[in-house]
């Protein structure tokens, strides 16, 4: 095996192996929060899918490092079950909403999503950034539950949202929440000192990645009534198009931070070019 393959080949076992070890912590995470993560909903693949996504796009780091990120996932995961197929009134998501902002305050949690918040934020609190970027932390958190909150009223009224007005409530995916305190918990200095800027950047890329998600979840979605930019009479050619703007502008984006922190750089890229390849929908070529 020439060594070029041999290098090659010794990367792509590591990174499983790594993939593999957050995969047992998260199922170990998920059988703490008693009923949170049915196994009807959350079969064996969501957890592969889950630790593949985050051990390939930082496959530098060490299992404990990508911890919060893929807790951080795995509560979005949960908390879009809750809001998608479990409130089935408006007061039950403002419900929802007002306890987790509420945890995410000090609160003493009152349920097993805001448990799982609850341990996020003490997990979180041992890293000394999160003193002063808690307040960010919070924001995003709360950006994150409003989103859902609107996508569930969209869904409720059978409104149909542009396709402008969709991406701009793009939070609702939650990747950006993830991202925020995964770079609380691990960037290095700089990244941290920039961390307003980084969610911009992680907001375009969330944007880019809703419509992925859509496009590739569409059939699935369709048939359990979920909100998707499709069925929203945007056509298939339009979103392709608007993905492809989205790719260009945030490779150009990414461009600027790598200089200053390039793992930062290399992560959100990578999360992107795993994404499509996972997904098999686009052939994007980075530069």
């Amino acid at each position: 095996m020439p060594d070029d393959e041999l290098g090659e080949a010794y990367a792509l076992g590591r990174t499983c192996a790594l993939a593999a070890e957050c995969g047992r912590d998260l199922r170990r995470c998920a059988q703490m929060y008693g009923g949170l993560f049915p196994v009807a909903a959350f079969r064996s693949d969501f957890f592969t899918a889950l630790t593949l996504a985050s051990a390939f796009s930082a496959p530098w780091a060490a299992a404990d490092r990508l911890k919060i990120l893929n807790r951080t996932a795995l509560w979005v995961a949960a908390l879009d079950r809750l809001v998608d197929h479990t409130a089935t009134t408006r007061e039950q998501v403002n419900r929802l909403t007002r306890e987790c902002l509420s945890v995410a305050d000090g609160a003493v949690p009152r349920s097993a999503i805001t448990r799982f918040l609850a341990d996020l934020r003490d997990e979180l609190a041992t890293v000394k950034a999160f003193h002063d970027l808690r307040g960010l932390w919070r924001d995003q958190l709360a950006r994150t539950l409003a989103g859902m909150a609107r996508a569930w009223v969209w869904r409720d009224t059978g409104a149909l949202p542009t396709l402008d007005r969709f991406l701009e409530n793009a939070d609702s995916r939650g990747s950006c929440f993830v991202d925020v305190s995964h770079w609380i918990y691990t960037a290095d200095d700089w990244a941290r000192a920039h961390l307003d800027e980084l969610r911009a950047v992680s907001g375009h890329v969330q944007r880019y990645l809703l419509l992925l998600g859509d496009v590739a979840s569409y059939r699935r979605d369709v048939s359990w009534g979920d909100l998707n930019v499709l069925a929203l009479g945007v056509s298939r050619g339009e979103v392709t198009a608007e993905m492809e703007r989205l790719a260009r502008e945030a490779d150009a984006l990414v461009g600027q931070i790598r200089e200053h922190s390039p793992r930062t750089a290399a992560y959100l890229q990578r999360q992107m070019g795993f994404s499509a390849g996972f997904t098999g929908i686009s052939g994007l070529r980075w530069s």
